[in-house]
């Protein structure tokens, strides 16, 4: 079982993409993942049944939401609906961004105990 209190951005990292990194802590009900991107680093066009809330805290990130374009910067917050496709793409600064999802990402769980060796 994780710890209920982690340095999320020491946790161990899976990759997400190609030059993207993910870290995450869940809980019971949903998984709160910090996501820090490469620079020119992408995350394909992807759809999944979870709800997302994000919050861009460093960078500017080109996050394409049901086929609309937005340019967001630290503080920008964006929710992506279940079923909904998306995707992102950085420039050549790179980005983090914090990303909260529900129901609990088991993948990442799974992909995080990996990484782990747990």
């Amino acid at each position: 079982m994780q710890s209920p209190v982690v340095a999320l951005d020491s946790a161990p990292s899976f990759e997400l993409a190609p030059g993207v990194i993910g870290r995450s802590l869940s809980g019971e009900r949903c998984t709160l993942n910090r996501v820090e991107l490469a620079p020119g680093s992408s995350v394909p066009q992807h759809d999944h049944p979870h709800e997302q809330i994000g919050l861009v805290l460093e960078g500017r990130v080109m996050m394409t939401i049901d086929g609309v374009a937005h340019d967001l910067g630290p503080g920008d917050a964006y929710v992506v609906t279940a079923g909904v496709r998306h995707g992102a793409r950085v420039d050549d600064s790179g980005a983090v961004v914090l990303d909260m999802f529900t129901p609990v990402r088991e993948d990442y769980r799974a992909a995080q105990a990996a990484a782990s060796g747990s």
